[in-house]
């Protein structure tokens, strides 16, 4: 499977060192050994590529050197910037975390001028689309909303399959790297706190009652968010209040990638699944061209809301409301149309008779055509 970021990664190794990034088991090591036929391969958690990375005895003649989980490593960027600084390009240099690299701005000196980021998503309706050219996409987004868009428990596409691996992968990133990464103890308060942000998904999440129910202060519930979206389970969408009159400076919500996870409503979890691919879509416009997108959410002082908002440039650029099963035009548009007259306005809905377009610009479009085709403006 050739992923959709693999040509851009391809063609910047001559000049940069790549920092991939993304959810852990999205298939960062496998897209990095497909980038180049010879390449040296390092774990840091492996105790002889360890001892490797200290002497820094990797085979020089090789296309491509590969470093997993580099950010392990003490003072990673000043030993990175060390080797780019003495002995440059070739070989390429690639790092592949399951955290975001750069986040950890402790670690001394700055990469800055020296890398390009990308960063690997789960699977969506868009790059399904591309390497398995499906009969029925309908089909497909089916199988996203019931075991999420990981590779491997897509592509085996049981619900059996997919219980133990959610199971076993949540434990790899709560019971390993949280500690090693954050030394975090209080495992069980955060697992607590995944359960209920479950529950939560779609709703602005108040940071006072989270720390009630956990029984611990708001700045503990803002840290462990921070480290959930860091470590790649969760990202925050928050609320977009620039020239709304009646704006409400509402709290974030919170999707989470993995779109299996989500509990309760099936329109919850076709809204996660939205989330995913317009985050995923933001992330492979900044990191491939350099655009600078944004996405929030849509809600006034009188409860009026619309689920997502996309910005370019910091001006808003899309509105998208989701549905599950309804073809009446929300009434929310009109509200918001106002105050971005140009922006282009979609109603995406999973059972739907009819795609329709009305005169003040909505269009009504069925979810699995959307996503296949999903362009940001």
């Amino acid at each position: 499977m050739k992923r959709y970021i693999t040509k851009y990664i391809q063609e910047d190794l001559a000049t940069k060192i790549i920092l991939l990034t993304g959810p852990r088991q999205t298939g960062k090591t496998t897209l990095s050994k497909m980038l180049k036929s010879n390449y040296d391969y390092f774990n840091f958690d492996n105790i002889e590529d360890r001892l490797s990375l200290q002497e820094k005895s990797w085979d020089r003649s090789k296309d491509l050197v590969i470093f997993d989980e580099l950010h392990k490593l003490k003072n990673w960027k000043s030993w990175l910037k060390g080797v780019y600084d003495t002995e440059g390009i070739p070989p390429s240099l690639l790092v592949t975390g399951s955290a975001k690299l750069d986040t950890y701005r402790k670690v001394g000196d700055s990469l800055a001028g020296r890398f390009f980021q990308f960063r690997l998503h789960p699977l969506d309706l868009k790059e399904i689309k591309t390497f398995k050219n499906p009969e029925n996409l309908e089909v497909e987004l089916d199988k996203l909303l019931e075991v999420g868009g990981f590779p491997e428990p897509f592509l085996n596409g049981t619900n059996r399959f997919y219980n133990r691996w959610k199971k076993s992968h949540l434990d790899i990133i709560l019971k390993q790297d949280l500690i090693d990464l954050e030394n975090v103890q209080q495992i069980i308060q955060i697992e607590t706190l995944i359960q209920l942000l479950k529950k939560r998904v779609g709703s602005p999440v108040s940071y006072s009652s989270i720390a009630r129910d956990l029984q611990c202060s708001d700045k503990t519930v803002k840290r462990w968010l921070t480290i959930l979206e860091n470590m790649y389970v969760i990202f925050k969408v928050p609320p977009f209040h620039k020239n709304i009159a009646r704006a409400i400076q509402k709290a974030p919500k919170f999707y989470f990638y993995d779109t299996g996870q989500v509990i309760g409503d099936p329109g919850i979890k076709l809204e996660n699944t939205i989330a995913c691919a317009i985050q995923k879509e933001i992330h492979f416009r900044e990191d491939c061209f350099g655009e600078e997108k944004k996405i929030y959410y849509l809600r006034n002082k009188d409860g009026k809301e619309i689920d997502f908002c996309v910005t370019a440039n910091d001006s808003p650029s899309l509105m998208v409301e989701v549905k599950w099963k309804d073809d009446t035009l929300s009434p929310n548009f009109e509200i918001f149309k106002k105050f971005f007259p140009q922006i282009k306005m979609m109603q995406v809905t999973k059972e739907l008779r009819k795609e329709k377009t009305f005169p003040n610009g909505v269009e009504i479009r069925t979810a699995h055509k959307w996503l296949a085709d999903l362009c940001l403006p």
